[in-house]
C-alpha cells in the first residue's frame, strides 16, 4: 500500500498485467458463468415446478448468481490461474535471485512485481465478475424459457421486479474484495518461497489453496456486511 503513493506509476506494466489477468481469462470466466447458470436454472426448475412456481426460477437464478455463486466461483478460478502464475513467477525470480538483481539495480522489488499485479487484479476481478453475472443470468434464461418452457414474460418480469441494484453490487464488491485477498496471499507466497525447484512447485500450490480457503472462509463474513451495507436486511 506504500509503494502506491510513494514510487511512480508504471503504466506498462500495468497495463500488461491487465491483459495477462482480465483479458485472457475472458474464456474462462464466461465459459463458468454460462455453465452455473444454465444448470442452476435446470436444478431450481425441477424443485419449482413441482410446487406451481415456475415464475420464481428467473429471480431465484438472478439473486443467486449475482450474491454467490457469481463472485466465488470466478474468483476461485482467478485464484486457480491468475493466483498460481503470479505465486510461479515472483517465486521463480527469488530462487534464481533477479529480485537481488533488481535491488542491485535500484528498484524496489514491491513496487516494480508486486503493485502491477495488485492493480491489474484489482480492476480486472470486477469487470470479470460483472461479465459471468451477465452471462449466468442470460444462460438461466435460455435455459428456462425455450428449453423447459417457462412462460418468457413472467420470467423477465419477476427477475427485474426482485433483482435488486444492491445484488449486484454485492457481487462486484466480492469480487472487488476476492481479488485483493488473491493478490495479497499469492505475491506474499512468491516472495517468500521455498528454496529449490520443488520450493517454487509447493510455493504455488500454497498460494492456490490458502486464497480459495480465504475466499471461501471471507465469504461468509461479506455476505453478511454487504447484505447491511448494500440491502438494510
Amino acid at each position: 500500500m506504500r509503494c502506491l503513493f510513494t514510487y511512480r506509476f508504471r503504466w506498462r506494466l500495468f497495463l500488461e498485467q491487465m491483459y495477462l489477468i482480465g483479458l485472457k481469462s475472458q474464456f474462462v470466466i464466461l465459459t463458468t458463468g454460462a455453465s452455473v447458470g444454465a444448470v442452476f436454472a435446470a436444478q431450481v426448475h425441477f424443485q419449482f415446478v413441482k410446487l406451481g412456481m415456475e415464475s420464481a426460477v428467473g429471480p431465484t437464478v438472478s439473486v443467486a448468481v449475482c450474491r454467490e455463486l457469481g463472485p466465488v466461483l470466478c474468483c476461485l478460478l482467478l485464484a486457480g490461474r491468475v493466483g498460481a502464475a503470479m505465486a510461479a513467477e515472483i517465486s521463480s525470480m527469488k530462487n534464481t535471485e533477479q529480485i537481488d538483481a533488481l535491488r542491485a539495480m535500484g528498484v524496489y522489488p514491491v513496487e516494480y512485481l508486486a503493485v502491477p499485479r495488485f492493480l491489474g487484479l484489482l480492476v480486472s476481478a470486477p469487470i470479470l465478475t460483472g461479465m459471468a453475472l451477465v452471462v449466468g443470468i442470460g444462460c438461466g434464461y435460455l435455459v428456462a424459457v425455450p428449453i423447459l418452457g417457462v412462460d418468457g414474460a413472467y420470467y423477465m418480469d419477476n427477475t427485474i421486479k426482485f433483482t435488486d441494484m444492491g445484488d449486484v453490487m454485492i457481487g462486484l464488491s466480492k469480487g472487488l474484495l476476492f481479488g485483493i485477498i488473491i493478490a495479497v496471499i499469492s505475491c506474499h507466497k512468491g516472495f517468500n518461497p521455498e528454496m529449490g525447484t520443488a520450493g517454487v512447485g509447493r510455493t504455488t500450490t500454497e498460494a492456490v489453496v490458502n486464497s480459495s480457503l480465504a475466499i471461501l472462509v471471507s465469504n461468509f463474513f461479506f455476505t453478511i456486511l454487504l447484505n447491511n451495507l448494500f440491502l438494510g436486511d
